[in-house]
């Protein structure tokens, strides 16, 4: 009793209502969660950001999803499929060991393609000179040679999304595995081409490592 009144609990009505209200939610929240299954959400892509030409609504060709970049037994076809590489680089290029092809492979974006591009450096077993030097560029309908360079020893790589060729230079009589110095020439990728950007040489000193280092004497 609370000032004459009896303090009742809440009617059966209001009970009622409440109970249609919070059924009306679970089934709003349940709709909501099943449409953004339907409609695929939000959530992130397993095969990388969507590409710039998707739209909704559309689904995207096999060919447009990546499947990752070649291996290097793929990479080895692709050299002797090309008829840009010289006879000699693929007349040259065998198995070192059992299967195992003398060839470096990397990928990264240089040139903006519809995926990955491709660095391919094909080595000599013995001594792993680089021979031959290539980038294929990733099309719809393919991988397409943009660049080599086979005027050994040569090698390209990624560098920041540039391409970094490196020439070793022998004098006579330098072995092999001491060369005298390098040339490194820098590449970007500017209106469907490589072109050049800068270059140096490096000179390696013929002097280091000949005399024996002698610790100075302390007082």
């Amino acid at each position: 009793m609370r000032g004459g009144l009896t303090e009742a609990g809440p009617t059966p009505a209001r009970s009622t209502i409440q109970a249609a209200i919070t059924a009306m939610s679970v089934l709003a929240a349940l709709a909501l969660f099943v449409s953004a299954c339907a409609t695929g959400g939000t959530g992130a892509r397993d095969e990388g950001p969507a590409r710039s030409d998707a739209v909704a609504g559309t689904t995207a060709s096999p060919s447009s999803v990546s499947t990752g970049p070649p291996d290097r037994t793929k990479a080895v076809r692709l050299i002797k499929d090309d008829p840009e590489v010289s006879a000699e680089v693929k007349r040259d290029l065998k198995p070192c060991v059992g299967d195992e092809y003398p060839v470096d492979v990397s990928y990264g974006e240089l040139t903006g393609g519809s995926g990955d591009d491709i660095i391919v450096n094909v080595l000599t077993c013995g001594d792993a000179v680089g021979v031959g030097s290539y980038v294929y560029r990733k099309d719809d309908d393919g991988y397409r040679n943009v660049f080599q360079a086979e005027e050994p020893p040569v090698y390209a790589e990624m560098d920041r999304g540039d391409l970094v060729v490196t020439k070793q230079v022998y004098e006579k009589g330098d072995p092999v595995s001491d060369p005298s110095g390098e040339n490194v020439i820098t590449y970007r990728w500017t209106s469907g081409r490589f072109v050049k950007e800068y270059s140096w040489h490096n000179d390696y000193s013929s002097v280091v490592g000949d005399e024996p280092t002698v610790a100075p004497e302390t007082g």
